[in-house]
């Protein structure tokens, strides 16, 4: 299989978490139900190529994302086939419910999902965007009581398809109301994939003010316009070391339907091998990994790097 000509950059980090969503956020808007078992052969395949986390699932009443309604079904079945390590792999918990379910399964690793919007919040947690942190706060409280990791991702930080252009000192403040949750890292959405490098650096540098750090910080571009490696790029350079990505480049989201193009993470790490980056993800089962994913959906990756390893026709 071919690989990029490495050339490093001293000036990047020598090594970059692929934080890989395919599983939930790439799965979440298919139309036609995904079974389970080919939910979690799928990550299986993701575990085996090398990423180091995988997020399994969401939580979240079946009445608002049908197709992760069989949470619960994936989730034994991957403590059957990984045994404890399952255990580890992070789910979405929307609320305190979707919290229950996951003490309930012995699980030690959740995010939350917050939103910079006003309107995103109402349509995505039917909560406004100062409420919601009334349901967040013992939610994160009770994960941390239990010994949890929690994650936070923040949406809409770069725009909004209801509102336009956020401020960024209301981007902030919802990540710093994560970061004083007790949040182990907050993740930087871009749902709707219109932020630019410059934006990017931007939003870095006014959250290094507020006291958040890069280290605690991830960055989820979605490549709707072209710009997630080129944001990646700008991040890495800020000193950002932890980049969601989606398998194949599968997903958007199911409340903004200008929210395409997960940044693919074969294409992720098709650069970061280029700039000689360690991930600990291996390439050619990743692309496998994502063929096959397309033959069972019916459809190919629109992932560049999967076309052009794959031989897949444009």
């Amino acid at each position: 299989m071919r690989r990029p000509q490495v050339v490093p950059d001293a000036s990047l980090p020598t090594s970059v978490t692929v934080y890989e969503v395919g599983p939930r956020d790439g799965l979440q808007n298919e139309d036609a139900v995904v079974p389970a078992a080919v939910k979690v052969e799928l990550v299986r395949r993701l575990l085996d190529a090398g990423l180091p986390v995988v997020e399994a699932t969401s939580l979240v009443h079946p009445r608002w994302v049908p197709q992760l309604a069989d949470a619960e079904e994936v989730l034994g079945l991957l403590v059957d086939g990984l045994g404890d390590r399952a255990r580890d792999l992070p789910v979405l918990v929307p609320n305190a419910r979707g919290l229950d379910r996951a003490l309930d399964l012995g699980l030690r690793h959740v995010a939350v999902f917050a939103s910079a919007t006003e309107t995103f919040a109402r349509r995505n947690l039917n909560t406004g965007l100062d409420e919601q942190w009334a349901m967040f706060e013992p939610v994160v409280s009770r994960a941390l009581d239990a010994g949890m990791r929690v994650r936070g991702y923040v949406s809409m930080c770069f725009g909004d398809p209801w509102e336009g252009a956020v401020p960024l000192p209301q981007v902030v403040t919802a990540v710093r109301r994560l970061v004083d949750l007790g949040v182990w890292e907050v993740s930087l959405g871009d749902t709707i994939g219109v932020g630019t490098p410059g934006h990017v650096v931007r939003l870095l540098d006014s959250l290094n003010v507020a006291g958040v750090p890069d280290s605690v910080l991830a960055l989820h571009a979605h490549d709707t316009y072209g710009q997630a490696l080129a944001n990646v790029l700008a991040a890495l350079r800020h000193g950002v070391s932890t980049f969601d990505a989606s398998a194949g480049g599968l997903g958007g989201c199911p409340y903004a339907e200008s929210a395409t193009g997960n940044l693919a993470t074969e294409d992720l790490v098709w650069m970061l091998d280029g700039l000689g980056i360690a991930t600990g993800v291996s390439l050619e089962p990743l692309v496998a990994t994502s063929v096959w994913l397309g033959e069972r959906l019916g459809k190919p990756s629109p992932s560049r790097v999967v076309r052009a390893l794959s031989g897949v026709s444009v």
